[in-house]
């Protein structure tokens, strides 16, 4: 959709200058510079311009109506199609930077609406306090290996799949005081799925090492793992959780976000969606059959 606004802002601009063209030419052509066949050929890709510009805004036209459709479908019947989709599922939710309420509260609420429960959150600091943590790992011999080069991205990848494995959570209990800002729900049990959202903007170095880990580790879970974020969301998580596997959300806020989120969760075919540029699989991931 945006791809298509772009393409008739750039015929315009083509119009315009050939428009100026034009009547530049027909100055000149007073003065025996333009001749009549140029001026013709100009005239000729004014014409075929304004065309490909008119089927251009009827492309435009269309997609928007098909998302606007698609938007009111997911509103009208949001809580019928996610109803009970999550019954008995337990979920994970990472903010990579501090907590953005309106996040959370689209998350929870698709968790909710579901039938599902979020059970822990967790929240880290960004940047790292890469010091502080590297001095707190090599307290510990078992944790050296995650000193050096490589070191924490291999800790972000393992800080993952603790998150979502649950039981003993060694690692968490060493970083937790360094680098998580908030948190909430038990460390203990199993998630079955889990979702990832980053508010901060990207990160370079060893903090950016870290978060590639994080994320990897998210992805090769074994579980649902969903990045997200919400609609005008500058710059874009998605791309960067698309490189690491990630299955990704825009607009969560939104009832088709939502309801793109639950199916996800649910164990659904595993993708981009949304209705931003970067929604490779489209709106929604594809609805089960009735049983």
């Amino acid at each position: 959709m945006f791809d298509l606004r772009y393409h008739v802002a750039s015929l315009a601009a083509v119009f315009l200058a050939l428009v100026i063209g034009i009547l530049v030419g027909v100055g000149l052509s007073g003065r025996g510079f333009v001749d009549d066949a140029e001026r013709t050929n100009l005239n000729n890709q004014i014409r075929d311009l304004r065309e490909e510009r008119a089927a251009a805004d009827e492309l435009l036209d269309a997609a928007e109506r098909r998302a606007r459709a698609m938007q009111d479908f997911a509103a009208v019947s949001y809580s019928t199609l996610v109803s009970r989709r999550l019954d008995g599922v337990s979920v994970g939710l990472v903010f990579a930077g501090e907590v953005d309420r309106n996040v959370d509260f689209a998350v929870r609420q698709a968790v909710t609406d579901g039938g599902g429960r979020l059970l822990r959150t967790r929240a880290i600091v960004l940047p790292l306090p890469v010091e502080d943590l590297e001095g707190a790992l090599a307290e510990d011999t078992a944790l050296v290996q995650y000193l050096g080069k490589g070191g924490l991205g291999r800790l972000g990848r393992d800080l993952g799949r603790e998150l979502v494995a649950g039981g003993r959570t060694p690692l968490w209990e060493v970083v937790t005081r360094l680098i998580v800002a908030e948190r909430g729900g038990p460390a203990a049990p199993p998630v079955d799925a889990v979702v990832v959202v980053r508010t901060e903007p990207p990160q370079r170095g060893p903090t950016g090492e870290f978060l590639t880990g994080l994320y990897t580790g998210l992805a090769r879970s074994a579980v649902p793992a969903v990045g997200v974020e919400i609609t005008g969301t500058e710059p874009s998580t998605v791309p960067v959780f698309q490189r690491h596997g990630l299955s990704t959300v825009d607009g969560v806020e939104t009832p088709a976000g939502r309801l793109a989120l639950v199916l996800l969760l649910a164990g659904g075919q595993p993708g981009s969606y949304g209705v931003a540029a970067t929604a490779n699989d489209g709106v929604l991931p594809s609805l089960p059959a009735p049983e």
